[in-house]
């Protein structure tokens, strides 16, 4: 496998109009990705992105490097329901300080199928902008571009390139599932025609939740690894078996393995199995639950790797039992417990409804032992 730090933008790819939708060129470089964005980027929102996409640390190497990554929240005006880009970039500085490795926009935290084209890109635009000015350049910011078909998931990865996305993450498309080809053969496909024409390298996103159940094995994970565009995997599935198998098989194809820079990142989907994935080979988290305690997340990672088991294990314990009320909370469960103990996060867009006076009393008595945790490192 090729190192992901040097992957050259393709050129050409899918320059041409969809069909009877009108297209610009993407206000960066066209050039050098080929690629072109919707015109509903004319919006009021897209004037935004417009004037302030194109600077030279958006597009700098930011290899992905082991440690802890956040799937952000999306934030909204409780009234109007407009993106608060102000609150998603104070978020993001928090996390930034926090000592994150990373952030990725548009996930199932940051309820991408809640907004359109041009709202995805100014989260994403919003994010990398925070962490610039900040003195977070070096940051990475992982887009979710997952898509039911192969054309609008490429269109989504062009997009996340113009505002400042580093990496793709990419679920597999489900909706047609059971007229896939067999032996995964359509799926296999599917990420390397993404793959080939993105101007960002991808992460292939395994969350079977998510997408009717499909769960992909680690034989079909190894072998898209080996795409030079292709450098990680989230795996949400919790099966620690198949994270050890793919950490086992890419770094065996690595041609120099080194631990601090993987080719291929490997990631847990979820905090509840941060250091048994680190036993299995895996190289850290993107979880959400590290919105509401970034701190200690990553504190039990270096606890692990400082060898202090025994304490590592008691932090795994306040971070599994605080994802557990994330877990059943979802996207409105994670906002109501930012509101209680951090003073921000709001509501989600409609149709998820609002929590009741009860429920948000529930949800800041479960976060409550995580919540004081963080607060105390």
């Amino acid at each position: 496998m090729a190192p992901h730090l040097d992957v050259s933008s393709p050129a050409g790819s899918f320059t041409t109009s969809f069909d009877r939708v009108p297209f610009r060129p993407a206000a960066s470089s066209e050039s050098e990705t080929g690629c072109l964005v919707l015109s509903e980027l004319h919006s009021s929102s897209a004037s935004f992105l417009e004037n302030d996409s194109v600077e030279e640390d958006f597009h700098m190497s930011r290899p992905l490097i082991p440690g802890v990554y956040v799937p952000t929240m999306c934030f909204f005006d409780q009234e109007t329901e407009d993106v608060d880009i102000e609150a998603i970039a104070r978020h993001t500085v928090r996390l930034a300080e926090a000592g994150v490795t990373g952030v990725a926009t548009q996930g199932s935290n940051g309820e991408a199928v809640h907004l359109t084209h041009a709202e995805r890109q100014l989260v994403t635009l919003t994010t990398r902008k925070a962490l610039n000015e900040a003195g977070f350049s070096h940051i990475p910011v992982i887009v979710g571009c997952g898509a039911q078909s192969t054309r609008e998931t490429i269109q989504y990865c062009c997009e996340a390139w113009e505002a400042g996305g580093d990496y793709a993450l990419v679920l597999p498309p489900s909706y047609y599932a059971p007229l896939f080809a067999p032996s995964s053969q359509t799926i296999e496909e599917y990420f390397t025609t993404v793959a080939d024409a993105s101007p960002i390298p991808l992460i292939i996103y395994n969350y079977p939740g998510a997408v009717n159940g499909m769960d992909l094995s680690s034989d079909v994970v190894i072998k898209l690894a080996q795409h030079p565009k292709i450098v990680g995997v989230k795996l949400t599935c919790g099966n620690t078996g198949k994270l050890n198998r793919v950490a086992a098989a890419t770094r065996k194809l690595s041609k120099d393995y080194n631990p601090e820079k993987p080719e291929f990142l490997v990631l847990a989907g979820s905090a509840d199995f941060s250091i048994q994935s680190l036993i299995a080979g895996g190289h850290g988290i993107l979880a959400g639950l590290a919105n509401i305690a970034p701190k200690a997340c990553i504190k039990t990672i270096e606890l692990y790797k400082a060898g202090k088991y025994a304490e590592a294990q008691e932090m795994q314990e306040f971070v599994s039992r605080g994802d557990w009320t994330a877990i059943q909370g979802g996207v409105v469960g994670v906002k109501a417990g930012l509101q209680a103990w951090m003073g921000y996060g709001g509501y989600a867009r409609s149709p998820l409804p609002k929590p009741t006076a009860e429920q948000a009393k529930s949800w800041k008595e479960g976060f409550r032992e995580l919540a004081l945790l963080e607060k105390s490192l």
